[in-house]
């Protein structure tokens, strides 16, 4: 018998858990729901697995909901998720903008804490001659000559995906535009991210952070969107597919692929909006949400009935507090929900540092090979395994 279409399947793959959950929207309730290990290389196979679950049971579905926490896993290092090679293309004498960045220091007294390390290595800035003034004026259009030395150096160094992002393009794009066509024409398979088309405001080390993070994404999410939807299709043809954001809006595929940091934190998010939607029901207005996954814990709130709402984020850090601490991570230009985050997660790696002090994250075992007491080829203590010992003892 087949399942009314008021029924929404909601399916949220974690570093290390995928769930799918069947939510009846007539009665309010979840029908049903299923656990079951992530597959990090390939996260779509998880919900394979629990859709082949759920398939003699289950027929029809009106909407199939998504959230994710693969791009956020991606950027805090998770174990066998590893970032694709990406190309820094800028305005000639701003190479180093990315290592400069910023003066800020999340811990103020920590007199040997590291600034993040850069996602592109310096070997892969190139500099091109080209300017734009402040008023938007042309004084210099890009160099064909030195695209083609540029686009050279990309394919000796197998770049996967390329970041473009020039001094004062948000006052006139033209320069931008001119290269990812060029670049385009040359490789027409390698993934060009401009940064008009991503973060079109000034403060040039936050645009180019945010450009850089939205382009090594690209291939990571594409690909696994797109398998995705091949996969509902095959089992819920009627279905429309809807990806939850990072400001707790839902979005289609083809918007995210084009713009994957705008479901960096798509998973948390969704943890907080849940928390609304149970806040509506028990008429409690103000909330606080906790949600805690296998490569990060996570809190937010919920003031007046509506979640708190940041522009700007860091992600990939040690210490991540939404707008409050910054410093530790990687800029981005978003409308995020407002979380704080640490790396901290069940799944994270406790280590000893040079000093022998005691570490947690941001490594996370994820789900393959997973915590140690997981008996999965795991070698590393993690939080869930600390926890193991305790409840043992």
């Amino acid at each position: 018998m087949g399942i009314p279409m008021s029924y929404i399947i909601g399916v949220d793959i974690g570093g290390t858990f995928t769930d799918l959950i069947v939510f009846d929207k007539s009665s309010r309730m979840i029908v049903d729901k299923i656990k079951i290990l992530s597959t990090p290389k390939a996260p779509q196979e998880g919900v394979r697995r629990a859709f082949d679950i759920i398939s003699y049971r289950i027929s029809k579905a009106s909407i199939i909901a998504h959230a994710t926490t693969i791009a956020t896993n991606a950027l805090l290092g998770q174990q066998k998720l590893d970032l694709p090679k990406v190309a820094l293309i800028t305005t000639k004498g701003f190479r180093d903008i990315i290592e400069i960045g910023r003066q800020r220091r999340p811990e103020i007294y920590n007199l040997f804490f590291d600034k993040p390390k850069p996602i592109v290595p310096r070997k892969l800035g190139y500099e091109i001659d080209e300017r734009v003034d402040s008023n938007g004026n042309i004084l210099r259009k890009p160099n064909t000559r030195e695209l083609d030395k540029i686009i050279d150096k990309i394919k000796k160094n197998d770049v996967k995906t390329i970041a473009v992002s020039l001094i004062n393009s948000y006052a006139n794009s033209a320069n931008e535009l001119a290269i990812k066509k060029y670049i385009h024409d040359k490789i027409p398979n390698i993934d060009i991210c401009i940064s008009c088309e991503v973060d079109n405001e000034y403060r040039e080390y936050e645009r180019t952070s945010t450009t850089v993070i939205n382009a090594v994404l690209i291939p990571i999410v594409r690909d696994y969107i797109k398998e995705l939807t091949n996969i509902i299709k095959k089992y819920f043809d009627c279905a429309e597919f809807a990806i939850m954001k990072s400001d707790g809006g839902v979005s289609s595929s083809f918007y995210v692929i084009r713009l994957p940091i705008s479901i960096i934190e798509s998973g948390p998010a969704a943890g907080v909006i849940a928390t609304r939607f149970i806040g509506q029901i028990i008429r409690e207005k103000n909330l606080i949400s906790f949600d805690m996954g296998g490569t990060t814990a996570k809190s937010g709130t919920i003031i007046e009935g509506a979640p708190s709402i940041a522009t700007e984020y860091e992600v990939g850090g040690k210490i991540h507090a939404g707008r409050i601490i910054k410093g530790s991570g990687y800029p981005v230009r978003y409308s995020f929900i407002d979380l704080a985050e640490i790396s901290s997660g069940g799944g994270s790696i406790i280590w000893l540092d040079a000093a022998g002090a005691l570490k947690v994250g941001p490594i996370s075992a994820g789900s393959d090979p997973g915590p140690a007491c997981y008996a999965r080829g795991g070698k590393k203590p993690t939080i869930t395994d600390a926890h193991l010992i305790l409840v043992v003892l």
